[in-house]
């Protein structure tokens, strides 16, 4: 109580806790292929002292009967408890599946980043498999956006894996092509702190919250996902204005994985 009280407070004189604007990110840092020998795609982001790592795997699978000319895609985030006191171990925490199901893994989806069709080998019968796994490393806020980032760079990194069809066997230590992402689908999270909209939260920050909203938007400005939290209900006026800023953050991160 008494942290967002100081920090509303801030808030209310047009800064931070660290100093920054209200729609100031942190220093952002993308790297690419930090994990070659086990993933066929990787990146780390560092969004301030926040960090993530995210993986790439490729697999075989049998196409599901309603759509047997595509492959699919999956995520999955594993909250590490080295990153932050407030996460355990076992299973994936009510947190960490709206982080892949409905940042990662809607964002990426819905955008048709991925053309599903090409991920398909033979109809009916075999398809490539996407899956993304993602880490934290260090959580000091805005996990959404480092996460949503850092899958689009490792997703650009991936190649697939060397398929014979003969032998129906994969050498992973054998790249071929690039997997081709059409669209850059950027999630940018926006924080409404008492009557202040701001982004790229540190954990103090998050832990005053009034609402937010994930927002995942393409090149062009289109809106291709929406994630609300917080207990506080968000006005039409609100939403339109967190939006905006969403597209406009959007890209300025986008330009880092081009």
């Amino acid at each position: 109580m008494i942290i967002k009280q100081h920090v509303e407070e801030l808030l209310k004189k047009g800064k931070r806790l660290d100093g920054r604007g209200l729609e100031d990110f942190r220093n952002v840092t993308v790297e690419y292929g930090v994990s070659k020998k086990s993933a066929e795609g990787s990146a780390k982001v560092t969004i301030g002292e926040t960090e993530v790592i995210v993986g790439i795997k490729m697999e075989i699978g049998q196409p599901y009967p309603d759509q047997p000319e595509k492959g699919t895609l999956m995520a999955g985030v594993e909250l590490l408890p080295l990153s932050s006191p407030r996460f355990e171990s076992g299973p994936p925490s009510i947190k960490s599946i709206e982080l892949a199901r409905t940042v990662i893994d809607r964002g990426i989806r819905e955008s048709d980043a991925l053309d599903l069709k090409k991920l398909c080998i033979k109809k009916g019968e075999k398809m490539w498999m996407v899956v993304i796994d993602a880490y934290s490393i260090n959580d000091n806020g805005n996990l959404a956006d480092a996460l949503g980032l850092a899958a689009l760079a490792a997703l650009k990194d991936a190649k697939f894996p060397e398929y014979n069809e003969k032998t129906d066997k994969i050498d992973y230590e054998k790249k071929t092509k690039k997997l081709v992402l059409k669209e850059l689908p950027v999630p940018v999270t926006v924080l409404k702190i008492g009557d202040k909209l701001i982004v790229d939260p540190v954990s103090d920050e998050e832990e005053s919250i009034d609402a937010r909203l994930t927002v995942t938007t393409t090149e062009d400005g289109r809106v291709c996902a929406i994630q609300k939290g917080g207990d506080v209900a968000l006005s039409s006026d609100d939403i339109e204005k967190m939006i905006d800023i969403s597209i406009k953050k959007g890209k300025e991160l986008r330009k880092l994985i081009k």
